[in-house]
């Protein structure tokens, strides 16, 4: 429950800060179309998988996620520079075909906002970093999108099978709407490296605590 929970949550932060990026004129329609419209599909079906495996063994996966995305965040990083050694006109963008790269990006992150019930941004950024060859602030931006599509499939999802608690998700996405106006308003303010390193010390503390949280579940009788 706590999972379908968050989607709700998830889905009003989300929604709050893309108007605010809209308003701002940072809102690529397109590309969170081109994002959300694939996610749309595997969303649901991560819904299913989740409500049927164990609470601890979803959190310690969730948690597996946010340390193998510290690694792909400076895995793009690395591999420009080592091309550029080679070949100095090597640019930054995408190395496969863009429209398979953002297919491939969205039904990968509409799966895990399913499964996990976390938006899919924590796997968007870093997958349109290392896939389609964006900075971190427009991947963060589009991410925020492409989660308001993605949120609103899992939570019909979870609807479905009964498991939203609508006060406790309504209160968390209020708590998180106020949160989201103000990160959006300074994201602009500040440098790409800024941003990244933030990202990284967030993915490093939050899979702790969920693998904190993995391990009480375990114990529990």
């Amino acid at each position: 429950q706590a999972t379908a929970t968050s989607s709700l949550a998830i889905l009003v932060t989300s929604s709050a800060g893309s108007v605010q990026n809209w308003r701002m004129g940072f809102l690529n329609l397109k590309q969170i179309v081109l994002l959300g419209a694939p996610a749309v599909v595997t969303a649901v079906l991560g819904t299913i998988v989740g409500d049927r495996l164990p609470p601890a063994l979803l959190l310690a996966g969730f948690g597996l996620l946010l340390l193998s995305n510290l690694y792909l965040v400076s895995l793009k990083k690395r591999v420009v520079l080592s091309a550029q050694l080679r070949d100095p006109r090597m640019g930054t963008g995408p190395a496969i075909n863009p429209l398979l790269a953002r297919i491939v990006t969205g039904l990968t992150a509409g799966f895990m906002a399913g499964l996990f019930g976390v938006g899919g941004g924590v796997i968007l950024v870093p997958l349109q970093i290392l896939l389609l060859g964006e900075s971190i602030k427009s991947a963060v931006r589009t991410s925020l999108g492409v989660i308001v599509i993605t949120s609103v499939a899992a939570c019909a999802g979870h609807a479905l099978n009964q498991n939203i608690d609508w006060v406790a998700g309504l209160i968390l996405g209020v708590g998180g709407l106020i949160g989201v106006q103000v990160s959006t308003r300074y994201l602009p303010k500040l440098s790409d490296q800024t941003v990244t390193q933030l990202f990284r010390i967030m993915l490093l503390l939050l899979s702790v605590y969920i693998f904190w949280q993995a391990w009480q579940l375990w114990q529990a009788p």
